[in-house]
Order: structure tokens, then C-alpha cells, then sequence
């Protein structure tokens, strides 16, 4: 491929990279993370990218999740292009509630891939595994070629089918706790290796919000969180890469003065309203790390046997919810796949989060007061870039590749 090619995925076109792209999507980076953590000079390289490189703030697809706003980014494309709606859906071929982490439910390629064919080295590091099969769509991984592993699982990595073997001693950490901030750490300590090593055209880096749904903006054990990261992204600089972060979604708090989560059970309310089995609550929250945040978030879907009549307007009425809406005009306002988000669908307020039945929600994994997200009020994100470009339009996180491949100053 010649410098004056470029790669066309979802209807943008991207250009060769000029140095190692390393994007880096950081969960649950609500802008404040970032801010703090500088005033208190916890953070200078990023300080430096800042004030030198690109700093914005974009918005990120709502529901304001991990896997949709993940496969965003990658795709450069909303969720109506890409088919991932949330981390979990109801699917309509068998009825069942699954989670949204099997590639086949993609319905359009990623940058990454399309780079990969292209010649390109590719690698994808994700926190958990749950994101890695997605990321990995299409990209053909093995000796030589992609590379594509999750910290969580990283012992049980190999080179045939991950693309990097004996992990845990070339980058000289151990397996880290998926609930830890060490999880995330992982993931920039192989980025580093990576670099160094191998030194991919692309490489794509998912964190964990651990910490994130655990501890405010501000404290220290958030600003040595980010100060972490600082220091990771510092070393990936000096190896000549360019870097562009955004997040997949912000954070806020949603409990009240007495550290009990500020909860509207859906499905409770509504089995109340209508009697048992006339509405199915979906939580596209939901995913196998329940400690992190209980399933509860502040976006659900909801099936109804006769379409949802007056629902929506007797649910938007409500005491702590910001919008509720048929499924085609939540599709449309928030660009998502009509034939995977129900019949209706709720979003509640800052500070609210929303529950199915009460009965059904574990919360004895929250052992401090709860902070999660899926929200329009988490929908602000950072998105920078440590070298200057001419991007002026507005930005959403998935003009990431876009602003750090074609924009550059």
C-alpha cells in the first residue's frame, strides 16, 4: 500500500499511519477523571498532550455502555451500522436474554480488519474478555499476523490462537484480579511490550472502570489510577507513537445522601401496572462482573406483548426518568438497531439508575456507594490526540481512527 492509498470502512476513509497508531479507550472516563488528576499533578504527559495535541470533549453513543461504544469506536460507525446495542439483549430467535459478546452478531467490519488486510500489524488488548471476540472480528490472528488477547485471561493466551504467547513473562506482571486496577494496567503494560517488540501500524487498547464505578473523580485512589496510566501512555510516546484516547462512556454518582442506590425497579412497577407477563425489562448493563456495579444502569429495554400503548408517555411522567420512548424513535434518536432494543425503551435521570425486579438484582458485591453509567448524562467523553490536528466539527468518540489518521496538522 503506497502512502496516498487509503482504507475505506462503514463509508469514511482512513489513511496509512504516519507512526504506530495506539488508541486507547479508557472505560468510564468521565472528564473530571482527567482534570483532577492534573490539578493535582498527577498527570504530565497528559497535561502536555493537552496543552501541545488535540484536547476535545465528544459524545459517546447511548446506551452509554462498553460493548456498544467500544464497537463504535473500531467501526467509526453507530450501533444501526454495527448491531451492538448494549452488553446484553433479548434475542428474538429464541426468546432468551443473552450477552451481546458473540462476534456473528456483528453486522459490519472494523478498522482494525480492514488495516489487517490491508498489510497493516494489528494488535487489540482488552481488560476483560467479554470485548475480545468482537474486537477480534475479522482479523485473521496468529503467528505473524493479528494479535488479539484480554489481561483477564491472559495466562491462558497462546500464539496460535491469540497471536502472543507466554504473556505473563514478557510482561513481566502477574494475572491481575479482574475486579483491580491492575486489570487495566495489564492492558498498557503488553501495549508497551507490544511497542517495543512487535511495533504494530494499529494497536487498539480497552480498559477496565473498576476504579471508575468504585471512587469519585478527585481521590486518591482515582488520581493513582490515572497517574498510572500517565506513566504508561508517557513510555508509548517516547516510543514514537501517535495516541488518541477517548472513553466509552463517563460516570456519575447514582446514590443518595445515604449510600443507597437511587433505584427504579422496572419490571417491579410495571408487573404492578399491568400484571406479571405483560412487559419483559432488558438491562443491556448486565454483563458476568456484577461487583462492579449490581446490573444496575440508567438505559433498559422493554418488551411488550401489545407494543407498549401509553407506556411511554406514563413512564416519562415519572419522578427520576429523562426519557422514555417507542422503540423507533429511541432507534432514531440515538442511531441504534430498531429490531434489537424492543418496544420501548427508558432512560433515567444524572443520579437514577434502573433495575428490573428488585428480587433479582445481587448487591452485596457493592461495597461502596454506587457510580454507573448507560445514561445520556454519561454521554461527555475525552478525546485527545498528543499531536495537533485540524479537527473543528463536532466529535463522538467513534471519530477517533478518523481524527488521528486524516487530521493530523
Amino acid at each position: 500500500m503506497t502512502a496516498h492509498e487509503k482504507i475505506t470502512v462503514n463509508g469514511r476513509d482512513y489513511a496509512w499511519p504516519n507512526a504506530p497508531l495506539v488508541a486507547v479507550c479508557v472505560d468510564g472516563c468521565e472528564p473530571d477523571y482527567l482534570d483532577l488528576a492534573i490539578a493535582a499533578g498527577r498527570m504530565p504527559f497528559m497535561a502536555r498532550a493537552r496543552a501541545e495535541g488535540t484536547d476535545l470533549l465528544a459524545r459517546c453513543v447511548v446506551p452509554s455502555f462498553t460493548n456498544p461504544n467500544n464497537l463504535s469506536i473500531v467501526t467509526g460507525a453507530p450501533p444501526a451500522v454495527h448491531g451492538i446495542a448494549g452488553n446484553y439483549f433479548l434475542d428474538p430467535a429464541t426468546g432468551e436474554a443473552v450477552m451481546m459478546n458473540d462476534p456473528a452478531l456483528l453486522r459490519t467490519g472494523t478498522i482494525l480488519a480492514a488495516f489487517a488486510e490491508r498489510g497493516a500489524r494489528v494488535a487489540a488488548v482488552t481488560a476483560k474478555d467479554k470485548l475480545r471476540r468482537l474486537l477480534g472480528h475479522g482479523l485473521e490472528i496468529g503467528p505473524g499476523k493479528a494479535i488479539c488477547l484480554s489481561a483477564e485471561h491472559a495466562d491462558r493466551a497462546s500464539e496460535a490462537e491469540h497471536g502472543l504467547g507466554d504473556v505473563l513473562a514478557k510482561v513481566g506482571l502477574p494475572l491481575p484480579s479482574v475486579y483491580s486496577a491492575d486489570l487495566s494496567a495489564f492492558v498498557f503494560a503488553t501495549g508497551v511490550h507490544l511497542l517495543e517488540t512487535v511495533r504494530p501500524d494499529v494497536m487498539y487498547l480497552s480498559t477496565t472502570d473498576y476504579v471508575q464505578h468504585k471512587h469519585a473523580p478527585g481521590t486518591e485512589e482515582a488520581n493513582a489510577f490515572y497517574a498510572m496510566m500517565d506513566g504508561y501512555l508517557a513510555r508509548l510516546d517516547a516510543l514514537g507513537a501517535t495516541i488518541a484516547i477517548t472513553a466509552d462512556h463517563g460516570m456519575n454518582a447514582k446514590h443518595g445522601a445515604d449510600g443507597q442506590p437511587n433505584v427504579i425497579y422496572l419490571q417491579d412497577l410495571l408487573d404492578d401496572w399491568l400484571g406479571a407477563g405483560a412487559v419483559r425489562v432488558i438491562l443491556p448493563i448486565t454483563d458476568p462482573y456484577v461487583a462492579h456495579h449490581g446490573a444496575l444502569g440508567s438505559f433498559a429495554t422493554i418488551y411488550a406483548t401489545a407494543g407498549g400503548g401509553d407506556l411511554p408517555a406514563r413512564l416519562g411522567a415519572l419522578e427520576g426518568i429523562e426519557a422514555a420512548l417507542t422503540g423507533a424513535e429511541a432507534a432514531a434518536r440515538f442511531e441504534l438497531p430498531p429490531d434489537r432494543i424492543g418496544d420501548i425503551v427508558v432512560v433515567s435521570e444524572k443520579g437514577v439508575v434502573l433495575g428490573t425486579a428488585a428480587a433479582e438484582h445481587d448487591l452485596s458485591g457493592l461495597d461502596a456507594p454506587l457510580r454507573s453509567h448507560g445514561g445520556i448524562s454519561e454521554q461527555t467523553v475525552p478525546l485527545i490526540v498528543n499531536r495537533p490536528t485540524d479537527w473543528s466539527a463536532t466529535a463522538r468518540n467513534f471519530d477517533l481512527f478518523d481524527l488521528a489518521l486524516n487530521h493530523l496538522a
